[in-house]
């Protein structure tokens, strides 16, 4: 797979996000910008200015009509996507770790808080108007209570099938489940040891993925909570995905940014690396980036995937036919005895 390179941001990028359609990608970046690009080609189309501080998190509503951004600066924005227009801003006081819009409908939007100095980081629910982009009241607060929680501050959160719940992961490696309609959490797990840096669902939300710190990826059913699979690196993990259409997952870290300099990029970890869904096997790595991979999404449709990485760049791949032929020994055998 050759890449095509795209080079918008001057610092860090953050992550990285496909709309519904899987034609758009939008990135944010430390650099204070987001940037916009057609993902069959990587032409970059527009950014949006206005923060004044390190963007850590966006999204996209289903419709591709809005875009939300959560800052450094303290606030969340929304924009409207055709065009770059700043809808409507939110400010706090301490800063943003992420932002996410409910599934389908987007009745919702997700914003989590940080914890910083007395303040207790927290996770903001606001109702959400698709047709409008209108941001409304907070309907719901996910809180940590230090002295009754033994859980550690919000990292990371991410919304599963119907809305139903909220799939959280905390800064010491534990994974919460919350649900909606009950308003409590129902599950609270040490599913890592380090801090959880993404959660990624699968296409129908089902299950999802983790990627941490102590180098570890796994899968995770949203009823059970039991983990299904995992996937070890050897270099800490910022980002995971699961692949439709072939049963794969990617996953992407590498050695901290600070100790960047001193390492090359094989030594660092710097890759994409390709796991089989089911057999838990690497199959295949990817490399290209001179720094970690912060950020990792393929297309709704399957058919590219984009990695985001400290180095400030983002690296497009469009899948060849080998990746949508390869099959391991039992697969080819299974196919032939079905046919």
């Amino acid at each position: 797979m050759r890449p095509i390179q795209m080079f918008g941001h001057s610092r860090p990028v953050s992550q990285i996000r496909y709309n519904r359609d899987g034609d758009i990608i939008v990135s944010v970046s430390a650099d204070e910008s987001a940037s916009i690009w057609y993902s069959n080609s990587g032409e970059r189309i527009g950014t949006f200015n206005g923060h004044n501080g390190s963007i850590n998190s966006v999204d996209i509503s289903s419709n591709s009509k809005f875009c939300c951004t959560g800052s450094g600066d303290s606030t969340i924005k929304i924009w409207k996507l055709e065009n770059g227009q700043e809808l409507q801003t939110i400010e706090y006081l301490p800063y943003i770790e992420c932002v996410e819009f409910s599934p389908v409908d987007n009745k919702y939007l997700l914003v989590i808080t940080a914890g910083v100095f007395k303040t207790h980081g927290c996770i903001d629910v606001y109702a959400f108007d698709n047709e409008t982009g209108k941001i409304g009241e907070i309907v719901f607060k996910i809180e940590r209570n230090p002295e009754v929680d033994s859980f550690m501050e919000f990292k990371r959160a991410s919304w599963s099938f119907d809305s139903k719940y909220i799939i959280i992961g905390c800064k010491d490696g534990q994974i919460l489940k919350y649900d909606v309609e009950a308003r409590k959490i129902v599950h609270q797990e040490q599913l890592h040891k380090l801090i959880i840096n993404d959660i990624q669902f699968s296409p129908d939300r089902t299950y999802f993925i983790t990627a941490s710190k102590d180098r570890f990826s796994k899968m995770v059913d949203v009823m059970t909570m039991k983990t299904l699979k995992q996937y070890e690196s050897t270099g800490p993990l910022n980002s995971a995905c699961i692949c439709p259409l072939k049963d794969f997952v990617i996953i992407g870290g590498g050695q901290e940014a600070r100790d960047v300099t001193t390492t090359g990029s094989k030594e660092g970890n710097f890759e994409s690396r390709f796991f089989h869904k089911i057999f838990e096997t690497e199959i295949g790595r990817i490399s290209g980036h001179f720094g970690p991979i912060n950020g990792l999404a393929v297309s709704p449709q399957g058919n590219n995937f984009a990695s985001a990485s400290e180095d400030g760049y983002i690296r497009l791949h469009h899948f060849e036919k080998n990746y949508f032929d390869f099959k391991f020994d039992v697969e080819k055998t299974q196919a032939a005895l079905a046919s």
